[in-house]
């Protein structure tokens, strides 16, 4: 027997060991040795290391062989890469394992066998040693091999995994990677199988996929084993925690986004076949497959291993359903690489891609990245028939794994049928570089090859599929040369799935973080029909219209037995979502400012709404607060902050009164808020009103007496000022925020703030669309502008200029 080893145990395997087996083999090795005393579960095993490999490769003088096969290879020409990839695998195949080679395989897999029990399952998986490198990642090259069983069986299997060296995927990848073939070997590891087929399994990262946010831990998990989440086949639950308070002990689940998960793999009975696919249940698809605890837990482990490997990582997680051989319910992790996409990039630009007409929207799934891109379909339902696809157009299929990569770097988009944000083509998108809809369920039926279409992933977390070429831009921003002003300059959020990459343009924080966008695109229900859920019940015995009414509440609100707790929690998580994008600075959240008929239109709205006829100046804002018909309504809302401050940590959140017509409105509200558990000035919590109304303004001392602050509401207070109806086309032509009443107004209340010591900012439009109104409220020393994102960088620009012109009068003066 060779004296070079063939054979290392995880316990034997440190980081230094990458040349040997691999990077993902090492990694396991330094987490089982290193990190399981910090209390990180990994699965047991042994690596056939490198040197089994060149040996194996040597005593079948396979070299030449391999080197002849692929001498002239174009990796671009599919059919000719198909061919060659085939005959090498072959070659590997078809060969000998050598004797003693074997023989120590046989042992090892034996001695994890008395560790564990006879004819024990495992998973065969390969590593090659140039493996994720901080530019390259091969993730996905090679191949896994679950619920291996038997000597035998194990020894064919290390044998597959040499052969899969070189997968057509993984040749075409070096090659245009630059790597030598022969300078990239290959190690297998043999791993005790966790039983997540009767539990759950996913994938994790160590920051947000799609922005590169490098706060958060982002969790995706389904029932079964992992590999139909890392494969796409299935849609995953999501799930989001933000580190910086995780550390400090509180529990900041900040999104749960429940998956499809209609299918699952599992253990199969037929030993040809040791995996089958099965539908899931009901109520499988409407649980998550985790409880919150179990979401800390793998976010912990992840800020573990992030920090034990110093850079930001993607990791496997499983949970054990069966612990005859492990331990039941126990969560492990089984792999752990490092992030090659965003850990990389140098964030010296933000770009910004916008959509300049429309299109008829044919589909829509699952955004990946924020860019647009077009071209003519082409449909593929099999990897067999990828030799068709041509340079620049749109590839479209049921779903893509490592074979696809080849024709994935010649297109122009990617949409896909199956998968969440970690499969397969969501994660070769982002590394390319090129825009992708994953989960769209329908585009193989919806989209024909040939047809003009565009890919556009600019909207946020919703990506649509557009027909033709719809023109759009590219703003490019500069974020090194912005210059720093005295006027905070703050956004306008409103959507928390952009909040992360929003949060990356240069801000001083949210000015207005607006309610409305969660509560109906993410509750959709009306408040007051979740506090009164049982009484509905009741109803819906009598009443066909509110049994159906009931039978859409218990199925948006499945597994909530108090259905207004499912108010809270979405409205905490949508709020947190945008608070940590942006922490620690300043959040200021506007409570809910829907008119009565925007209320009606919720589900279940109809029965607690009245009909007003003017509804713009009718019972909205402050006024619903302490309404004893909507008050339990408004607790909910205060419930949802405070979770989200007291049990996330996110103190950033402040809180703004909209449409408040007296300060004893003001002081109403406040004590209203405060029996729900969100008291002015305890941990922090300051309270600003919306100047909006004239009477805002004219008595803005005794508003000052009751906030900490104000925000001046330019677009309510101009209709209310000139005393138009700004829906009303009849009238729009004297709508005009920079009207000399207005503007004496704002300079009123800016002036009157600054005696009383307030804070005073806005968040209406104005500076957004007029540069000279920005350049008037710098003027008149307003502290912060509070902006829609697009405007962010231009009116800096436009405020910097001005503070300059302003110093420079102020010096001459004196």
């Amino acid at each position: 027997m060779s004296e070079r080893p063939f054979i290392l145990f995880f316990k034997d395997i440190s980081y230094k060991d990458v040349p040997l087996v691999g990077g993902k083999n090492a990694s396991l090795g330094e987490m089982y040795s290193k990190l399981t005393p910090k209390g990180i579960n990994v699965p047991d095993g042994f690596a056939v290391t490198a040197e089994a490999y060149k040996y194996f490769i040597q005593k079948n003088h396979l070299d030449d062989k391999i080197r002849e096969a692929l001498k002239g290879l174009d990796t671009h020409d599919v059919l000719d890469l198909q061919r060659r990839g085939r005959m090498v695998r072959n070659l590997i195949l078809n060969a000998q394992m050598p004797k003693e080679l074997e023989e120590e395989i046989r042992k090892a897999y034996r001695i994890l066998e008395d560790e564990y029990g006879k004819n024990l399952d495992v998973a065969v998986r390969s590593s090659a040693t140039a493996e994720d490198l901080p530019d390259a990642s091969f993730a996905g090259q090679q191949e896994t091999y679950l619920n291996v069983r038997g000597e035998d069986a194990v020894v064919d299997y290390v044998k597959k995994c040499f052969a899969s060296l070189f997968t057509d995927r993984a040749i075409s990848y070096r090659e245009d990677k630059g790597f030598d073939h022969f300078h990239v070997y290959l190690s297998v590891a043999v791993q005790k199988m966790v039983r997540s087929d009767s539990a759950c399994s996913g994938v994790m990262f160590t920051l947000d996929t799609e922005s590169g946010f490098r706060d958060v831990v982002y969790i995706t998990g389904s029932w079964g084993l992992g590999e139909y989440v890392v494969q796409g086949k299935v849609n995953p639950d999501e799930f989001y925690v933000f580190k910086p308070t995780l550390k400090l002990g509180y529990k900041p689940i900040v999104t749960k986004r429940l998956g499809s998960k209609d299918v699952k793999l599992v253990y199969g009975s037929n030993p040809r076949k040791p995996l089958k696919e099965v539908k899931t249940t009901y109520d499988e698809r409407k649980r998550f497959v985790l409880d919150d605890e179990e979401i800390l837990t793998l976010a912990r482990w992840a800020m573990i291993i992030e920090e034990h490997y110093g850079r930001p990582m993607d990791i496997e997680w499983a949970k054990d359903g069966d612990g005859k051989t492990v331990g039941t319910g126990k969560l492990y992790i089984v792999q752990a690489r490092p992030e090659t996409v965003h850990a990389t990039k140098e964030q010296k630009f933000y770009e910004i891609y916008k959509l300049k007409g429309e299109g008829k929207v044919i589909c829509t799934g699952k955004a990946v990245g924020s860019k647009i891109g077009q071209g003519k379909a082409r449909v593929i339902l099999d990897v067999s028939g990828i030799a068709e696809f041509k340079e620049g157009e749109v590839l479209v299929t049921t779903m893509t794994d490592p074979d696809w990569e080849p024709i994935m770097k010649k297109a122009s988009a990617i949409v896909t049928d199956k998968g969440g944000r970690t499969c397969h083509a969501a994660i070769v998108s982002r590394e390319l570089g090129i825009p992708c809809i994953v989960g769209t369920e329908v585009a193989t039926k919806k989209i024909n090859t040939g047809q003009e279409i565009t890919v556009d992933c600019s909207q946020g977390e919703e990506g649509r599929v557009l027909e033709g070429i719809v023109p759009f831009e590219v703003e490019r921003i500069d974020l090194e040369h912005l210059p720093k002003t005295k006027t905070q300059i703050m956004m306008n959020v409103g959507i928390p799935e952009q909040a992360f990459a929003q949060g990356q343009i240069p801000n001083d924080g949210v000015g207005l973080a607006r309610l409305e966008f969660i509560i109906g695109s993410h509750i959709g229900i009306h408040p007051l029909a979740l506090v009164y859920f049982d009484e509905l019940k009741e109803k819906a015995k009598t009443d066909k219209k509110i049994a159906k009414l009931v039978k859409i509440i218990e199925d948006r609100t499945y597994g909530y037995e108090n259905k207004a707790e499912f108010f809270v929690d979405k409205l905490a998580q949508g709020v947190a979502t945008i608070a940590c994008a942006f922490y620690p600075k300043d959040v200021i959240v506007r409570l809910s400012d829907f008119k009565s008929n925007e209320y009606a239109n919720l589900i279940g709205g109809f029965l607690f709404e009245p009909v007003e006829h003017n509804p713009m100046i009718g019972w909205r804002g402050a006024s619903r607060y302490y309404d004893p018909k909507f008050e339990p309504a408004f607790a909910l809302e205060c419930k949802a902050l405070k979770k989200a401050r007291d049990e996330m940590g996110l103190t950033n959140i402040k809180v703004m009164i909209p449409f408040c017509r007296t300060p004893e409105e003001g002081k109403k509200v406040i004590s209203i808020m405060e029996k729900y558990g969100l008291k002015q000035g305890e941990n922090g919590l300051e309270v600003y009103v919306m100047c909006e109304i004239p009477s805002n303004v004219v008595l803005a001392e005794d508003f000052a007496k009751v906030f900490d602050g104000f925000s001046i509401g330019s677009n309510d207070l101009t209709q209310l000022t000139l005393g138009l109806d700004r829906d009303s086309e009849l009238v729009s032509h004297l709508y005009d925020e920079r009207n000399p009443a207005v503007k004496k107004l704002i300079k009123e209340v800016i002036q009157t703030a600054k005696k009383m010591k307030r804070k005073i900012g806005i968040c209406g439009q104005a500076p957004s669309d007029f540069p000279d109104f920005a350049e008037f409220l710098v003027e008149c020393g307003i502290d912060s502008m509070s902006l829609t994102p697009d405007t962010i960088v231009k009116t800096r620009l436009i405020v910097a200029e001005k503070e300059k012109e302003l110093e420079k009068q102020r010096s001459k003066e004196k």
